[in-house]
């Protein structure tokens, strides 16, 4: 006698809900490691007791470790007041102006 695939007994805790959410844990923690690049863990814990009557209790638990995504760092300039500032103190501004192009007329042959 061979014994039955886990999945087979992870099938019938809670009605199959246990099951589901196992997976939908599994789909963000994939998600999180692709967007991350780093590693992640899912840990699916059964608490297995000997009740009375000789029947067997299984409670399930599924945990997840998703890396979370480092925040971007936003580089600004001190000035001498002690501000910060996206322009650099030390280095001169350009007076930039929009020199769009005048609409050409298309012709056709």
């Amino acid at each position: 006698m061979s014994a039955k695939p886990i999945t087979d007994t992870l099938r019938l805790l809670d009605g199959g809900a246990f099951l589901d959410l196992a997976s939908d844990k599994l789909a963000t923690l994939v998600k999180g490691v692709d967007d991350t690049g780093k590693a992640g863990k899912l840990v699916i814990t059964l608490d297995v007791k000997r009740v009375s009557g000789g029947a067997i209790s299984l409670t399930p638990h599924v945990a997840t470790k998703v890396p979370e995504p480092k925040p971007d760092s936003t580089l600004l300039w001190a000035t001498v007041e002690g501000n910060l500032s996206q322009q650099n103190p030390n280095q001169q501004s350009l007076d930039l102006r929009d020199v769009s192009a005048p609409k050409a007329e298309l012709k056709t042959a």
